[in-house]
């Protein structure tokens, strides 16, 4: 016998890689009930998994848990994962194009703040800005250091630099 008469020929997957399959749907599922209703709201859910979510976080028997577990791992069969996936890569923060985006705008406010010559440079990338309110916030930003205050102004240069960011930015080099 040769080897290609031990492999299957039928085109499609052999029942392990199936089992496997429904394993990391399952392990997905059991993922998605460990998030808050606010991180599961900024997945796109389908109804009926968003509600079978729902109602494993309210179980608290283990064997109970383990089951509802395993039936929402059985309807994420019938649905498209890749949104699913995406989303919590989102969340937990993986998306590298949305890491390398946030690093982008910390290093802008973090040369704002030494410098605000650099506003020169932000007006380039966002024409839309008002430049008044930025120093506003520079100064207050400042002065809430000096004193030791909570970093409100600190937080809303980047709150400002994020919404313009949302609104469009054209691919600059720093």
């Amino acid at each position: 016998m040769h080897e290609e008469d031990f492999t299957e020929s039928t085109g499609r997957p052999s029942k392990t890689k199936q089992k496997q399959a429904m394993h990391e749907l399952r392990d997905l599922g059991a993922e998605l009930v460990e998030l808050s209703v606010g991180q599961l709201k900024r997945i796109n859910l389908p109804e009926n998994i968003y509600e079978a979510v729902r109602d494993c976080q309210k179980i608290t028997a283990h064997g109970a848990r383990r089951r509802q577990i395993q039936y929402l791992g059985k309807l994420m069969r019938t649905t498209d994962e890749e949104p699913i996936r995406a989303g919590l890569a989102l969340i937990r923060g993986e998306s590298s194009a949305e890491t390398a985006r946030l690093h982008r705008l910390e290093r802008f406010r973090a040369r704002f703040i030494e410098d605000e010559a650099f506003l020169a440079e932000i007006a380039a990338v966002w024409p839309q800005i008002d430049l008044q309110h930025m120093r506003q916030l520079r100064r207050n930003t400042l002065k809430e250091q000096e004193a030791g205050k909570p970093p409100k102004s600190f937080r809303a240069i980047f709150q400002v630099l994020q919404e313009l960011d949302k609104e469009g930015t054209p691919d600059v080099a720093e």
